[in-house]
C-alpha cells in the first residue's frame, strides 16, 4: 500500500517540476513588464505603458499588486491562477477590465507614490468617491487606443 503512494506523490512531483520548468515559473516572481506580456492579449495593455508617461517610472507590479510580501505573491498568485483558468477554459474576455479588488490595490498604489501630491485631497473635507484614474486614466497606459495591434480596436467597437 506504501509503495504506490509514494510512487504517485513522486510522479505528482515531477510532473509539477517539469511544469514549472517549462513555463519559466519563475519569471513570474520578478516585474519585468515583458512576463506581463508573455500573452499575446496583453500586447494592446503592454504597448499602451510602453509609450504612456509612467514607462519610465513604473513597471506592472509598482500600480497592480501591494507593496508588501506576503499580500503582493498572494495576489501574484490570485492573477495567475485567474489567467491561466482563462486560457484553459477558453474564457479570455475580449476587453480586459480590472476586477475591483486590483481596483483598489492601483488606487492605494497611485496614493502611495503620488502622497504629497495628493496630501491635500485626502486631508479635505470632500468626499473622495472617485478612483484617481476615473480622471487619469491616460496617465499610466497612455491614451486609449494605441496599440501594435489597431484592428483589434475596430473589431471591439473602439
Amino acid at each position: 500500500m506504501r509503495v504506490p503512494l509514494v510512487v504517485g506523490i513522486l510522479a505528482l512531483v515531477i510532473v509539477l517540476g517539469v511544469g514549472l520548468y517549462v513555463t519559466d515559473f519563475t519569471a513570474y516572481l520578478g516585474n519585468d513588464p515583458a512576463t506581463c506580456n508573455n500573452c499575446h492579449v496583453m500586447d494592446a495593455v503592454y504597448e499602451s505603458w510602453y509609450h504612456g508617461g509612467h514607462s519610465q517610472w513604473a513597471v506592472c507590479g509598482d500600480c497592480h499588486t501591494p507593496h508588501d510580501l506576503i499580500p503582493k505573491y498572494f495576489i501574484k498568485a490570485e492573477n495567475g491562477y485567474h489567467h491561466v483558468t482563462a486560457f484553459l477554459f477558453g474564457d479570455i474576455p475580449d476587453a480586459i477590465r480590472a476586477r475591483e479588488s486590483s481596483r483598489r490595490i492601483v488606487q492605494e498604489n497611485c496614493i502611495r507614490c503620488h502622497s504629497e501630491t495628493v496630501s491635500t485631497m485626502l486631508e479635505s473635507v470632500m468626499e473622495l468617491d472617485r478612483y484617481c484614474f476615473d480622471c487619469h486614466r491616460s496617465v499610466a497606459h497612455g491614451e486609449r487606443g494605441i496599440s501594435i495591434l489597431p484592428y483589434r480596436h475596430e473589431e471591439e467597437g473602439k
